[in-house]
């Protein structure tokens, strides 16, 4: 790992964008995974966790960051203003493409993010896209409608699409993904654990061919069946980093890394742990 492929998400120190560009300052990194939400109109809501809205000047800071080379994307990331994050089961009716109230906004932040990701010069963007269920032969029709149109529109933009890992298993994706052109993968670790999907290092040799970018996050599973598991510092939790880090190795994985943090008070501190034992 060097200071080239690492970076972090911006939404992870639940600052203001100019104090994160301080603080990966300090830290020595350039790369970054980009929320949007900051910057789209109607983008904002439920507990704004991706970043509550900034003005236009901030994201002629962020242009100006880019063109010197203060910054570089990794990928951008668009979330839904109704997806409800209190338990498994609230994220499940209302995660990603397939609430059908939220769905005609969600196509405009769609339209919008997949724009701005192209005008940022960036060619990726990662999203949620929600619950698949293979066995809802309804549900999993509405929802793989829904994602091709997402990948028309941001391909429309020059954009690549990324699916961050989550409410599935592996191999459920991946079976998915074979059927469905035009989508990689933001492969996210502690999601396995969190969401109780399976062993991460075993899912990267699953979903191996599809891996487009991948977040650093750790994660304990929980104790009681149907409820989150717990996101700790990386490296002191059940992704086994060095088993996983060589996982992708082995999957001859060359892209970016981002580092994430979503849980805990102590944001900073845990995102600089995790630069420091990533480039020890």
């Amino acid at each position: 790992m060097s200071a080239r492929n690492l970076g972090v998400c911006s939404w992870s120190f639940r600052l203001p964008l100019d104090q994160v560009a301080e603080q990966m300052k300090t830290m020595g990194l350039k790369r970054v995974h980009l929320a949007l939400q900051p910057f789209l109109a109607g983008a904002q809501g439920g507990e704004d966790r991706h970043g509550g809205a900034e003005g236009a000047d901030a994201l002629e800071k962020v242009k100006a960051r880019l063109a010197s080379g203060e910054w570089e994307l990794s990928a951008t990331m668009i979330g839904f203003p109704q997806e409800d994050y209190s338990t498994l089961e609230t994220i499940k009716k209302t995660g990603g493409v397939l609430p059908d109230d939220a769905w005609e906004g969600n196509k405009k932040l769609v339209q919008q993010g997949a724009k701005l990701t192209a005008e940022l010069g960036c060619k990726l963007i990662t999203l949620h896209a929600g619950f698949l269920d293979h066995a809802d032969p309804v549900a999993y029709k509405k929802y793989s409608e829904r994602v091709k149109y997402i990948v028309d529109v941001c391909g429309e933009a020059g954009v690549g699409v990324a699916f961050e890992t989550g409410q599935e298993s592996a191999q459920d994706l991946a079976d998915f993904l074979e059927k469905m052109s035009g989508v990689g993968v933001n492969f996210d670790p502690a999601n396995m654990i969190l969401y109780a999907k399976g062993n991460p290092v075993e899912a990267v040799k699953i979903l191996a061919p599809w891996i487009k970018h991948v977040h650093v996050k750790d994660a304990v599973m929980t104790k009681t069946p149907g409820e989150w598991g717990t996101e700790v510092p990386w490296g002191d939790g059940e992704v086994n980093a060095p088993a996983f880090l060589a996982a992708l190795d082995a999957a001859g994985y060359k892209g970016a890394f981002a580092i994430e943090r979503e849980g805990g008070d102590n944001r900073v501190a845990d995102i600089a742990l995790a630069a420091k034992r990533l480039l020890a």
